[in-house]
């Protein structure tokens, strides 16, 4: 187990976790499936925009000044497909893309938070003080790929650091200070052609989640 949770900007090296030491995000239906931007159920809204998962919100930012590119990133219903629509404009993402995307994720998952904050605060909560890793088949930077003997993952984890130091941030969060979420502080961050504006609390229903009249 580990209690540190060095913020991702400050090293880039690859980790090694024993598997029976942490807490593995992998299948969506898993205990702890939901922790990952894949996961169905915790739709969210910006801008006014019904978005139904955090990988399509976090792909869409790619794209700042490709408005159309980002309606289509969002108006797909499955998150892999939101993923693989922004494969083929990925050489246009913005320029910093890989500068500032750990930002953007940071950010995505705050969102995710502030407008699930019960229930994705106690899912948080429940992975005590293990570390979290996202089991990837072959990305070692947001995740860790299993090694060839199967009890370790090696990878840059970030996105399970990420999680780690929000769990850390939501348990000392006794004013709700992590239900409102400012935008990152970046150049050119847009959707759908306006600057993405601070996010609130208030909750969104899957029913919000299934209708995207916003896009059109």
């Amino acid at each position: 187990m580990s209690t540190t949770t060095p913020r991702p900007e400050l090293t880039d090296s690859l980790r090694t976790y024993h598997r029976k030491d942490v807490v593995i995000v992998y299948r969506t239906k898993e205990r702890f499936g939901g922790l990952s931007n894949m996961a169905s159920g915790f739709p969210l809204r910006v801008n006014g925009v019904s978005i139904l998962t955090t990988e399509a919100l976090y792909q869409a930012c790619r794209f700042p000044l490709l408005p159309e590119v980002q309606r289509e990133i969002i108006r797909q219903h499955s998150p892999m497909t939101a993923k693989m629509k922004s494969k083929p404009h990925r050489k246009n993402s913005r320029p910093d893309w890989d500068m500032v995307r750990y930002k953007v994720m940071r950010w995505c998952l705050r969102v995710k938070l502030a407008q699930h904050y019960e229930e994705f605060g106690a899912l948080l909560l429940s992975t005590l003080d293990c570390s979290i890793v996202e089991q990837s088949r072959k990305d070692d930077y947001w995740g860790a790929i299993v090694s060839a003997d199967e009890d370790k993952l090696i990878g840059q984890n970030v996105l399970g650091r990420l999680l780690m130091e929000l769990r850390e941030q939501f348990k000392s969060d006794v004013k709700g200070n992590l239900k409102s979420v400012s935008p990152v502080n970046i150049p050119s961050f847009l959707l759908l052609g306006k600057p993405i504006e601070a996010i609130s609390s208030s909750r969104v229903s899957s029913e919000d989640g299934l209708s995207q009249s916003a896009l059109f």
